[in-house]
């Protein structure tokens, strides 16, 4: 995979989408002393190079009464078996975080609930998964930091 080189333009149209993404091409031309196609041609470039995948919508959980955050360890019967389980967890709509991992557990996955009685009917649910032996369950107590945004920011500025 070949690494794409990005200037100092390129920076700064994408650290202002960073911080929102909903910023129109003319603001950021406005802010860049650019032609809003300038904008355009850019970030078109940065999608064609998968660099700009999309944009994304953040919510409110707790006001939309899904405030139960659980992390939840999975050991496997078997390794083979994992692709197989991934299937079955990503069948699972309040799972929103699965990783293949080495330690402890094979799995470790993020799942979103309610409230307690409903992330329990959804552990006993991945428990019935075939090819799952048992899981671990740890509940989170408060969601302290969630901030993709300064991740990237220092990404771009090590670039």
């Amino acid at each position: 995979m070949t690494k794409i080189k990005l200037d100092d333009i390129d920076h700064q149209i994408l650290d202002i989408l960073i911080d929102n993404t909903r910023v129109p091409f003319t603001d950021i031309s406005k802010r860049l002393l650019i032609s809003a196609g300038t904008v355009h041609v850019r970030v078109k470039k940065m999608e064609d190079a998968g660099i700009i995948k999309g944009s994304s919508l953040n919510l409110d959980y707790e006001k939309l009464g899904y405030s139960f955050i659980a992390y939840i360890g999975i050991y496997l019967e078997k390794n083979s078996m994992t692709m197989e389980v991934l299937d079955s967890l990503e069948a699972i709509p309040y799972i929103t975080v699965a990783h293949i991992t080495t330690g402890k557990f094979n799995i470790y996955c993020k799942l979103r609930a309610r409230d307690t009685k409903h992330a329990k009917d959804l552990i006993f649910m991945i428990d019935d998964i075939e090819g799952i032996s048992r899981t671990e369950t740890m509940i989170s107590l408060e969601e302290s930091i969630n901030d993709k945004k300064r991740l990237m920011h220092s990404i771009f500025n090590d670039l």
